[in-house]
């Protein structure tokens, strides 16, 4: 007990793939990979064409994997304000051979297909994707989330509004993600493979984004595990009057800050940079110390 309420459980260990996620032990890294040509960090890797973009995506995913990311996120639409829709047919086309090219590459790291439809998300399923990621998680229509019941794997369920408008932020993010949580288990989710995220730069004002950091701990009453996506993102930019790719420092900031309030999972572009951050602000929150290498330090 802390101040007359009990502290929130720690969330049971969640299996994606072949590896195990015990949750407060340590922040596992999400690596970004971007199947568009119009990503508002300017890492899509359509950009430039979409010839040997499967190699180049398994290339990327490679780095990030070496560099530490426990698991990577693939995405074939922009999701920056203004961008046009894709068709899903379109989408499924971006993603497929990517996912299917780092499932061949990358056996045993888990992959997440982020998407808002229903087809692609089965279509990436087949391909070797293990997790859903839906930043409409909030929405009533639960389409995708039976995607993800019939297919036994976990969902992200990220809080998004149509229009920035809010009583009281914390009370209905917390609100609305516990709503949700209630729809994807109707749906045929088990509980303890739902990992929810506060869509930090969805549906909310800057002004929104940073409150919703300031007061991240309120997230942990839903005893799920929190994933946590600020990097490189506009709200930081207007902070510091930085394009989007001169904004790792304050990602990093976010990153030892979101740690600090109990995320479990921060979705980064730049994830070397990140893993130390992580690493450095788990030991202090966390307690967590790195595997004996039999070299001692003694400074």
């Amino acid at each position: 007990m802390t101040g007359g309420r009990t502290k929130p459980a720690t969330p049971a260990p969640m299996t994606i793939r072949k590896k195990a996620f015990d949750w407060g032990e340590r922040t596992f890294v999400m690596g970004i990979v971007n199947a568009t040509p119009d990503s508002f960090s300017g890492d899509g890797l359509l950009a430039t064409g979409s010839d040997g973009v499967v190699d180049r995506a398994v290339a990327q995913g490679g780095a990030m994997v070496a560099a530490g990311a426990d698991l990577l996120d693939v995405g074939g639409e922009s999701t920056r304000p203004g961008h046009a829709p894709v068709p899903a047919d379109e989408e499924a086309d971006r993603v497929v051979p990517v996912v299917a090219g780092l499932r061949a590459a990358l056996p045993d790291v888990p992959l997440s297909i982020d998407t808002t439809k229903p087809a692609v998300a089965s279509a990436a399923l087949a391909a070797g994707a293990d997790l859903v990621n839906n930043v409409w998680g909030v929405s009533e229509d639960d389409a995708l989330t039976r995607v993800a019941a019939d297919g036994g794997v976990p969902i992200v369920l990220m809080h998004n509004r149509a229009e920035a408008v809010y009583a009281d932020l914390i009370a209905e993010v917390v609100a609305d993600i516990r709503a949700a949580i209630e729809r994807a288990v109707r749906a045929g989710v088990a509980e303890d493979r739902i990992i929810v995220d506060p869509g930090f730069g969805f549906g909310k004002t800057a002004e929104h984004n940073v409150e919703l950091l300031r007061r991240l701990p309120a997230l942990r009453i839903l005893g799920r595990p929190i994933l946590l996506g600020t990097s490189r993102k506009s709200t930081l930019g207007r902070i510091l009057d930085l394009p989007a790719d001169q904004r790792l420092e304050a990602t990093l900031a976010t990153t030892a800050l979101g740690i600090a309030a109990g995320v479990d999972i921060v979705r980064v572009h730049d994830v070397e940079a990140n893993v130390r951050a992580a690493r450095v602000a788990d030991a202090i929150i966390r307690g967590w110390r790195p595997p004996a290498t039999g070299e001692g330090d003694a400074r």
